[in-house]
């Protein structure tokens, strides 16, 4: 019996002790402001490669082991398109002509299917590292 009295008091004095205990915390508004910019951020590392550049597409126009005809590719590319940049890569054996720099597969499909109209024998988009940089207002616009 003496027992179950000391385990009632117990209860009730620790359930008064823990009622009673309040904490406010007030929070420093700039900390919201922080937390935002880290978001930002780490949305704009997860966009990076290891190299610095962007994951996003480029459409490869062509593929092939003629240096020549690449190089004329590529320089009928940029004179058609000024406001892209064109790329050549060697991958051995073959020498990769490229175009553009696209964020999104949606806009580099677009550009694709203009592209075929000039270049019918399989021009497609392909994932690769590209160059852009972002603005303050998280926007990304080519460079």
């Amino acid at each position: 019996m003496k027992l179950l009295v000391m385990l009632f008091a117990f209860l009730l004095v620790g359930n008064y002790l823990l009622a009673n205990d309040t904490i406010i915390v007030r929070k420093d508004p700039r900390l919201d402001v922080l937390v935002s910019k880290q978001a930002q951020m780490n949305k704009r590392l997860s966009m990076m490669t290891s190299s610095g550049l962007y994951k996003g597409y480029r459409i490869q126009i062509v593929s092939t082991t003629n240096r020549d005809q690449a190089n004329k590719i590529k320089a009928d590319i940029l004179s058609k398109y000024t406001d892209e940049k064109a790329y050549l890569l060697y991958h051995s054996p073959y020498f990769k002509v490229r175009i553009g720099n696209f964020l999104k597969k949606e806009d580099a499909e677009k550009f694709r299917k203009e592209l075929n109209k000039t270049y019918p024998q399989g021009v497609y988009v392909v994932e690769d590292a590209i160059e852009y940089s972002m603005k303050d207002d998280d926007e990304v616009v080519p460079k």
